[in-house]
Parts: structure tokens; C-alpha cells; sequence
């Protein structure tokens, strides 16, 4: 998993999405709350993409619970196709927050700190602050918010590109159909991991776009 050039993941709980998501992803964000028996299904993997492996806690909008989460992480960071991992900053906090991005790192996975807003936008100096603690004790720094209008989203691609000028690796996104454009627009600003289900249907953020519409809009973005 390269952070130094944009990344797009298929978000997806199922790993048998993988062979029709390799037109499009270039690594599957793996979505190990939302999956059933997910060891097992990593074990069995062979995919050609990468993997970015997430165990979201129940209070930042996953499904997990309980210690074991970690467990499950820790030992998917052992499998040869995960690269990376997702920690919520607050996670990476904890002796065993810290124990396992420790771990990742030994073992050559990189730690992606989160934040996830799902009320609304904090202030560009709150978000800076939110983004810098995460690039502080990971090797990526996601934040998700929440527009309720495009003044916001404007806040975050200020916020986006001030910090990649200063060399900090980011992953941002507005959630919500405000802010839902901001998904193909970050990377021109700096912003390192696009997430989408593979199917409209299966998205796991408000306002996703599906891979294939989302891969067109960065592409033309870019080219332009």
C-alpha cells in the first residue's frame, strides 16, 4: 500500500468482492465488524489487492465490541496481504491500542488513526488539531465528518491541503449528501484513501458513491 500517491479501497465485508473490485480498487479496506467468522475468511484469501483491515469499535459507527476486537486485529496483521490497519485515534491511546499499532509496525503493516464525525463539521482549527494527533501516532491520519453545508466541506480541503503541504499523510471525506462530492474532490487536495462498496447498496458511510462511479469521478478529476 503506497501512501504516497492516492489509494482507492472497496470497502466491503465480504473478501469475495475482491476479483470484481480489482478494475477499480487499488487495496480492500476489509470490514471485519460487519463480517461473519472474518479470520477465517482472511485466512482463506488470495487475492491480488491489498488489504486495510478495520475492526470498528461500536462508538465510532461499527459493529464491535469488547477487547477482543483488538485480538481479531492483532492477528490479522500476521496474514501477508494485510498491509495496514484502521485504529480509532482514541484506541491508539490505550496500552493495547498502543501494543498493536506497535505490533502492525513490526510486522511492516501501516497504522491508519481515525476519526469519525457523524453529527457534523468541527472548526478547521479543531480538525487540524484531530488530524495531527493522528498523524502523530500513526502513519496516516483519516477524518470523516459530517457537512451540513458546503462551507464545510470547504474547511476540510483547507484543512486537507494545509496539511500535506507540511508533509502529513491524510485521509478525508465528508459524509452526508452535502458533502458527498467531497469523496472524488479530497484527493486534489491531498487526501491519500478513497473509500466505496462495491455495489450501491452495501455502502457503509453515508453518501458513498459506488467504486466504479467514484474510480471515473478521480480519474476525470485528475486528468483535468
Amino acid at each position: 500500500m503506497d501512501v504516497n500517491s492516492f489509494s482507492l479501497a472497496v470497502s466491503t465485508a465480504d473478501l469475495g468482492d475482491e476479483p470484481p473490485a480489482r478494475e477499480h480498487a487499488d487495496i480492500v479496506e476489509f470490514r471485519m465488524d460487519l463480517a461473519d467468522d472474518p479470520l477465517s475468511m482472511l485466512s482463506a484469501y488470495d487475492g491480488e489487492l491489498p488489504v486495510l483491515a478495520t475492526n470498528r469499535a461500536e462508538w465510532e459507527g461499527g459493529e464491535a465490541t469488547g477487547d477482543e476486537r483488538l485480538d481479531a486485529l492483532r492477528e490479522a496483521t500476521d496474514h501477508p496481504a494485510v498491509d495496514a490497519i484502521d485504529l480509532e485515534l482514541e484506541t491508539l491511546f490505550t496500552g493495547p491500542g498502543r501494543d498493536l499499532a506497535e505490533h502492525a509496525r513490526n510486522n511492516d503493516v501501516l497504522v491508519v488513526a481515525s476519526v469519525h464525525d457523524f453529527e457534523e463539521t468541527p472548526s478547521q482549527r479543531r480538525m487540524r488539531e484531530l488530524l495531527e494527533n493522528c498523524t502523530d501516532h500513526a502513519d496516516v491520519g483519516k477524518l470523516a465528518v459530517t457537512a451540513q453545508s458546503e462551507s464545510d466541506v470547504l474547511d476540510l480541503f483547507r484543512v486537507t491541503n494545509l496539511l500535506t503541504e507540511r508533509g502529513q499523510t491524510v485521509a478525508t471525506m465528508a459524509m452526508g449528501e452535502v458533502g458527498r462530492h467531497s469523496r472524488a474532490v479530497a484527493p486534489l487536495y491531498g487526501s491519500k484513501i478513497g473509500y466505496a462498496p462495491l455495489e450501491p447498496a452495501d455502502a457503509t458511510a453515508p453518501g458513498q458513491y459506488d467504486l466504479a462511479t467514484l474510480s471515473q469521478l478521480v480519474d476525470e478529476l485528475r486528468s483535468n
